[in-house]
């Protein structure tokens, strides 16, 4: 099975940018689906972006235009570069796949957006 470790977090001010990592290491064979989702204090995790194996990709609204989810196969690691950061983005940030069908998390990193 496959594990997920984030980095990349911080603090920064409105308007910064932010680009978190997540490697993926162990086996990432059967991997359909990966992606992003936030937890913000008092609220439910929630779905960021996705890609899927042929490169689809879908965002939340908040994220469109702001956010962008890549990864690198050779370096079996994904990314979400993210620009012009509010403070309702402040959650903490979970790397997750779909492997098998069964879902797979990180263990998540803190980003807060304050000034």
């Amino acid at each position: 099975q496959v594990q997920l470790v984030e980095s990349g977090g911080g603090l920064v001010q409105p308007g910064g940018s932010l680009r978190l990592s997540c490697v993926l290491s162990g086996s990432i064979f059967g991997i359909n689906v990966m992606g992003w989702y936030r937890q913000a204090p008092g609220k439910q995790r929630e779905m960021v972006t996705i890609i899927s194996n042929n490169d689809d990709t879908t965002y939340t609204e908040s994220a469109k235009g702001r956010f962008t989810i890549s990864r690198d196969n050779a370096k079996k690691t994904m990314y979400l570069q993210m620009n012009n950061l509010k403070p309702e983005d402040t959650a903490v940030y979970y790397c997750n796949v779909l492997q098998y069908g069964k879902d797979y998390w990180g263990k998540g990193t803190l980003v807060i957006v304050s000034s």
